[in-house]
Parts: structure tokens; sequence; C-alpha cells
């Protein structure tokens, strides 16, 4: 086991009696926070996006930022601590209950 600044890294390794790996399991910090990144997500999504969205809505840049902070609280290797904050290559889609895309907001 380690720690990283986002979570606990799990590591299990098999070796033989050669010393070479045979076998390696990582359970790593961003699969542990994946359902609270999401959920995350989706309240900022509902804090910002009008319901019921007005025809020819556009994604507003300041949205990309506010899921860029909240990404980050989480993992800030996933969204990678080396950019700057406000510009991390982001793609946001925003889709109707069918799964129609209604507008994409994209930067980097």
């Amino acid at each position: 086991m380690g720690e990283a600044p986002r979570g606990t890294l799990f590591h299990h390794y098999e070796v033989d009696e050669q010393g070479l790996i045979r076998r390696m399991n990582l359970i790593i910090a961003t699969g542990q926070n994946n359902l609270a990144m999401n959920r995350t997500v989706l309240q900022i999504a509902r804090a910002w996006i009008p319901d019921p969205l007005p025809a020819g809505a556009e994604i507003p840049e300041e949205l990309l930022n506010r899921v860029e902070a909240g990404i980050r609280c989480f993992d800030p290797c996933l969204s990678c601590s080396t950019h700057a904050a406000g510009s991390m290559p982001l793609r946001l889609e925003l889709r109707d209950a069918a799964g129609g895309l209604l507008a994409v907001r994209e930067r980097g």
C-alpha cells in the first residue's frame, strides 16, 4: 500500500523464483473516487444548467471551470496537476434523457 494526495493506492504483486512479476493487481484512487467524481459533476451540472433547457442553449465556459475544480477535489492526477487551473483539456457533452446530443463545449 502507498498514499497519494488523491487516496490510498493498493498494490498486490506475485513474483516467481527469479523475481519476475507474474501477476499484478492495482487498485488506484481514480477507481475508488469515480463515483464521488461523477456525483460531483452531476451536482455542478444541476446547479449550472437550467431545467427546462432553453432552445439553442450553450454550455458556458464557467461550467468547464467548475467541473475541473470538482474533479481536482478527488483526483488531482486525473486532471493533471501540471496544468494551470482553467487550462485542463476538457470536453463536456450535454445530452437529453434519450442520449441525444444537445450541446458540446471543449477546451484544449
